[in-house]
């Protein structure tokens, strides 16, 4: 069952498992607003086994690119379009949240981003990767970094 991301009342439906759940369901709101303000896009999630289209095309990438294997079980997912751009979102039990920005169009921006809920601890398989700091309203402190896609998925 879908459900769409209330900014305004952060809920943590379909995160409750999460040892992080009320950071991560900020993450998840913080998106939320974003895709509104920006695109006038309501940002919907799906269980992951619903949406399993998005996590693998996520996993996907995260092999092909950089040989990563995300160990904890991805809770929640979505993949829509926007302004010529595939995106994807990944909400793992550990607080992770995984997106793909991957602009249509030849030649444009496309990019993995990684954020951490307030509260976790950076991922064995993501040690290599440094972590910029952002607060926010909805989130507290979010961690976050990227990495450049090459190939075309």
């Amino acid at each position: 069952m879908s459900y769409a991301v209330d900014f305004t009342a952060v809920s943590t439906v379909g995160l409750e498992s999460s040892p992080v759940a009320e950071a991560l369901a900020g993450l998840r709101a913080n998106e939320a607003r974003y895709f509104k303000n920006k695109y006038d896009h309501v940002f919907t999630v799906e269980p992951a086994d619903e949406a399993a289209s998005a996590v693998d095309w996520v996993s996907e990438i995260l092999a092909d690119e950089r040989d990563i294997v995300i160990a904890s079980p991805a809770l929640e997912a979505t993949e829509f379009e926007v302004d010529g751009i595939r995106m994807a979102y990944v909400f793992y039990r550990s607080g992770l949240s995984i997106n793909v920005m991957y602009t249509l169009a030849e030649g444009g921006k496309r990019a993995v981003g990684f954020k951490l809920s307030d509260g976790m601890e950076v991922p064995q398989e993501l040690a290599a990767f440094k972590f910029a700091r952002q607060r926010s309203k909805l989130a507290g402190t979010i961690r976050g970094s990227y990495f450049v896609i090459k190939g075309v998925h």
